[in-house]
């Protein structure tokens, strides 16, 4: 009998510790600063020092690789400078004058978080590594990182060198929607060559997430001294993709773990918005028709949790009436998705269907008048 109830305390017991883990309570992480976003809607779920400029170790090479996808060719040989082969820190062990492809260095960036293959990467690209920087910063200001400076491709210490884990995530975010990107950083191994050697690279990925963790599909560890430990992460699961940041954690993998579990187990993606379905119908001045319906322009789809998706508010906005004429696809208005004062989904509304200026009596006289002028200048070009 004592057994049993030995026995029954133990599946208590853990019952309650798994509970306790995979609970409502956001984690208690020890990150500096540490962030969970979800990928399609950019909502954050979890946050703590977001907009903290700390230094990002080589968590940098997201934007590496971002710059090299996109002004580069996969298949691009580059020989390697010997200021590239000599750059400390983790190295892939490339030797001046040893030509790879662009591709075989990206795997080496990304896997094995070789500094050397982001400055081969950099010279190739932005003519120096100071060239490279700076497309790498007017990139950081278009996706909208604008508490992000980089002086260098690889992440070593430089106090002008930082980022939060917001403007990461938003990097981070961009990047995964490069298929290339995604394909790479989901890689487990992978061999490339290695000239002048009997045997090839064989790279191994640094991110253990992709061995441990259900669904995680990238992206990218780093650390220094400076930095302390970090890891940008992702992962996929019925279709729904979060990203977590931890910046200076005492454990990177079971924080970011704890983070990407705790959005998994507590939030749904629920699309308010159908994109197929009309939101509202437009009154119409001076046209053919009186009245136009509204459609969103995209499908708007945010993770709630239980208590949020009845808290959800949605706000249209167009003008009392809209002046024809109007064309199919035209931006009329918007619609937002709102919680608790905070805007969570915004998409434009667009016009259904063309919808014509209505002719009046002297719009009649004036389309005869034209059509009459148009036959006198045909017979007389006749003659």
């Amino acid at each position: 009998m004592k057994f049993k109830r030995v026995i029954i305390f133990i599946i208590l017991y853990l019952f309650i510790f798994n509970r306790s883990t995979w609970g409502a309570n956001p984690p208690n992480i020890g990150a500096k600063a540490g962030i969970l976003m979800d990928v399609n809607s950019c909502r954050v779920l979890y946050k703590k020092n977001i907009y903290e400029k700390r230094p990002m170790a080589s968590t940098t090479k997201i934007m590496t690789a971002i710059i090299a996808l996109e002004n580069g060719d996969l298949d691009e040989i580059i020989t390697i400078s010997k200021k590239a082969a000599s750059t400390e820190g983790s190295s892939i062990w490339l030797e001046p004058g040893e030509r790879l492809t662009l591709e075989e260095l990206l795997y080496g960036l990304m896997l094995n978080s070789g500094n050397d293959a982001a400055v081969a990467i950099a010279e190739h690209i932005g003519g120096s590594v100071e060239g490279f920087s700076k497309l790498m910063n007017n990139k950081a200001r278009e996706i909208g990182a604008i508490n992000t400076n980089f002086t260098n491709p690889h992440g070593l210490p430089d106090d002008r060198h930082y980022t939060t884990v917001f403007d990461l995530a938003l990097i981070a975010r961009y990047a995964l929607t490069n298929p290339d990107f995604k394909k790479i950083v989901s890689t487990q191994k992978k061999t490339i060559t290695w000239y002048g050697k009997e045997w090839d690279r064989q790279l191994y990925n640094k991110n253990k997430l992709l061995w441990q963790f259900e669904g995680a599909d990238g992206i990218k560890t780093g650390y220094t001294r400076k930095a302390g430990r970090c890891l940008v992460a992702s992962a996929t699961r019925n279709h729904w993709q979060l990203l977590s940041v931890v910046l200076a954690s005492p454990s990177i993998f079971d924080e970011s773990k704890a983070l990407l579990e705790y959005g998994f187990n507590n939030y749904t993606p629920v699309q308010i918005i159908n994109k197929e379905k009309s939101v509202k119908t437009v009154k119409v001045k001076d046209g053919t028709d009186d009245t136009l319906w509204a459609f969103s322009k995209r499908d708007i789809i945010i993770p709630l949790s239980e208590t949020e998706k009845d808290e959800i508010l949605t706000l249209v906005e167009t003008p009392d009436y809209i002046i024809a004429p109007i064309k199919e696809g035209q931006v009329i208005g918007q619609i937002k998705v709102m919680l608790n004062g905070e805007i969570l989904g915004i998409a434009p509304l667009v016009a259904q269907k063309d919808i014509f200026k209505k002719k009046k009596f002297f719009d009649f006289k004036f389309d005869i008048f034209r059509k009459t002028i148009n036959n006198l200048i045909k017979q007389n070009a006749m003659y």
